[in-house]
């Protein structure tokens, strides 16, 4: 597969990302290098020893079926063996769990082949729930294309079983969480930083405690914010709303989940005690059943503790 750079140098700056639709078009170069069952399989296989490396013990990952399907010209009966083969294999070796949110891609210029790229990844998303699908959800650019359209995919998906966790607030300002939270059942809002901007979204979602999957290096990289230091996560927090901290991408923000928990401490200031309840909220507002998400956060607690005492802090 043929890439438009062939030097380190040359990569980095093609990862410089310009906006939004520029991240989009390297995500998309770099998606077409999968082909087979197998390279689904070693991408699952690699994410999961990744997590095993940065001691996570599960995490529910954002996946396009549309994109691979009619962008790319690979079946779902390809990506998703592979995908369920190499989820497999990880959690057999690394004693790992991941789980999949199958997300609508939103910015489709065709009103039809919208509404068919919608239906089929509502139609898949239900056919893999019982190989971890566990979550609807909705990326793609936010300008232009508010959440509102696809409030009757959600609602099919949520009658089957799924939970809602679409993306709102990102790129685009409050008016998108709205009618994220008005239309579409949301339980998690994937990003939601933008909330930030009015006081009556705030309390809104700190009311209902409707939890933010926030990711300051992707905020940054992709010009949602011009720094780290004016990132608005210590304010989202100090609100009561509940936050976890997460990596988006983590090949192309060249970041990882370790490195985000770190900015808690090194950027935010925050104490152990605070960041430990950040790290619990991913636990807390995972779509694990009830048992599965006390038991793990038990464990957490116990680790946590052990680790506090062991470096005295």
């Amino acid at each position: 597969m043929p890439l438009p750079v062939q030097t380190v140098a040359e990569m980095q700056r093609w990862f410089t990302f310009r906006d939004f639709n520029h991240f989009v078009e390297i995500f998309f170069t770099i998606s077409r290098c999968l082909k087979t069952a197998e390279d689904y399989e070693l991408i699952a296989y690699e994410f999961g020893a990744n997590m095993a490396h940065q001691h996570v013990r599960y995490a529910e990952v954002t996946f396009s079926p549309s994109t691979h399907h009619f962008s790319l010209g690979v079946p779902f009966d390809t990506f998703f063996a592979g995908l369920t083969q190499g989820r497999k294999r990880a959690q057999s070796e690394f004693g790992i769990k991941i789980g999949w949110i199958f997300d609508i891609v939103r910015d489709i210029p065709d009103a039809t082949r919208n509404r068919e790229r919608a239906a089929y990844t509502v139609a898949v998303a239900q056919e893999g729930m019982k190989d971890g699908v566990v979550a609807l959800g909705l990326g793609g650019a936010e300008i232009n294309h508010p959440p509102e359209q696809y409030a009757s995919w959600f609602e099919k998906a949520r009658a089957a079983g799924l939970h809602s966790a679409p993306h709102a607030g990102e790129t685009v300002g409050p008016a998108s969480v709205w009618g994220a939270l008005q239309t579409l059942g949301v339980e998690r809002l994937g990003h939601g930083v933008r909330s930030i901007e009015d006081p009556n979204l705030i309390a809104y979602l700190q009311e209902r405690q409707i939890p933010l999957e926030v990711c300051p290096t992707s905020n940054i990289c992709l010009g949602v914010y011009p720094a780290i230091s004016n990132h608005p996560f210590p304010q989202l927090y100090a609100a009561g709303i509940p936050i976890t901290i997460n990596s988006d991408d983590p090949p192309l923000f060249n970041t990882t989940l370790t490195h985000e928990v770190g900015l808690l401490f090194d950027v935010f200031n925050f104490d152990v005690k605070t960041a430990n309840d950040i790290l619990l909220n991913g636990v807390r507002h995972s779509f694990l059943p009830q048992e599965e998400k006390s038991a793990l956060e038990v464990t957490f607690r116990a680790d946590m503790a052990q680790l506090q005492h062991e470096l005295a802090l």
